[in-house]
């Protein structure tokens, strides 16, 4: 068995209207998909995210074509292919657009072997419950949303079931978000769980401890990235002088990198996402790294991955939930079969390998550089 071609292409999926977090504005979601094949014709699948900065997909691809390239003619095993391209790129980065990469062409590996046996990554990893505890995310920043806007989307997601949620702060003075965070509460009930993401919104423990400290009535589940993710020694401050648990890492990469969050006490909850952090290979070290310290893993994101991994582990606290009318985070639009939410929870898909199945129109459409024609073979 020896792969055969890598294929990738940056897809940029916009949003209805401009939606912002606490330091950004977003108009398009973009994504770097990686097709592999292997000799006998099986074919995986694998994602990432770009960044804050409109084209930087193109970066993450370009990692991503000099990577492959290093494994043509390989045997598709995902672990000792993950430490083959982590070695090779020790001049490219540690984190970001490199890490990305080796993220995305994991996740094809991974998707591929499913394929290949039958089996879904979560049966791989030794299975799992058939539902996962998810939040409904949301809460972002829009014109002319206001208060009323932000009850009525909270409502929505209670609607459909859910009794977990997030919501952002950090872009409005900390007086104003903490009126969001009232109206959130009121609206969702004293039981309802109710998390806080500032999206590194504070430049300094100080300022971000003032701001927690008004949203501590409103009893949040956790506050997310307060601070920059390379100030560790700030965000152990937040969580020594708050009462609110400290959650991090969306942005983190590889175990290390964890590990120092967790020897530092940076953070109760790590946000380790597979498609930033180094793949589903790395994902599971981290989450078993955290199981050692006794810390939940609450993945960012791509909650058609994270539904698999967080079933496969016994620290897996909850999957964040993204829905599409909601015109958010808009990954199901390239899918063929969106996550089904019941009861506060998602129902794991049980096919072959991710379970993601991408619909090529949709690929095509968004397409802004690349191709991945074999994308056809997987539907």
């Amino acid at each position: 068995m020896s792969i055969r071609t890598v294929q990738s292409a940056v897809v940029a999926v916009p949003l209805r209207e401009p939606t912002a977090f606490a330091t950004t504005v977003v108009t398009a979601r973009e994504y770097v998909i990686v097709a592999i094949e292997d000799n006998d014709g099986t074919v995986g699948i694998g994602f990432t995210i770009g960044g804050r900065i409109p084209g930087d997909g193109a970066v993450i691809r370009s990692a991503v074509e000099l990577l492959g390239s290093l494994i043509i003619g390989e045997d598709p095993v995902p672990a000792t292919l993950w430490s083959k391209l982590y070695e090779a790129s020790i001049l490219l980065g540690r984190r970001g657009a490199a890490v990305r990469a080796l993220s995305a062409i994991d996740i094809a590996l991974w998707d591929q072997l499913g394929r290949r046996t039958g089996q879904s990554v979560c049966a791989l990893l030794g299975g799992g419950p058939a539902r996962v505890p998810a939040y409904a995310s949301g809460g972002y920043y829009r014109e002319g949303k206001g208060l009323d806007g932000l009850a009525d989307e909270v409502r929505r997601y209670a609607a459909n079931g859910f009794t977990s949620f997030k919501i952002k702060v950090g872009r409005l003075d900390p007086i104003e978000d903490a009126e969001r965070v009232r109206v959130a509460r009121e609206t969702v009930g004293p039981h309802a769980r109710l998390a806080l993401d500032a999206n590194n919104a504070w430049r300094d423990a100080a300022s971000a401890i003032s701001a927690v400290r008004r949203f501590e009535p409103y009893d949040p589940w956790w506050i997310e990235e307060p601070v920059l993710p390379d100030a560790l020694t700030a965000s152990r401050d937040v969580a020594d002088a708050t009462r609110v648990p400290v959650a991090t890492g969306e942005i983190e990469a590889t175990r290390w990198g964890f590990k120092a969050l967790l020897d530092n006490r940076a953070a109760s909850i790590l946000q380790a996402d597979a498609t930033v952090a180094g793949g589903i290979t790395e994902w599971v070290r981290i989450a078993h790294l955290a199981s050692a310290y006794d810390v939940q893993v609450a993945p960012h994101w791509m909650q058609n991955l994270h539904v698999q991994l967080v079933a496969a582990v016994d620290n897996g606290l909850t999957v964040e939930y993204f829905h599409l009318d909601e015109d958010i985070f808009n990954f199901e639009r390239l899918v063929t079969e969106p996550l089904e939410s019941r009861d506060g929870t998602l129902v794991r898909p049980d096919r072959p390998g991710t379970g993601v199945a991408f619909d090529p129109s949709a690929v095509e459409q968004w397409t802004v550089t690349g191709s991945v024609p074999l994308l056809k073979e997987t539907v």
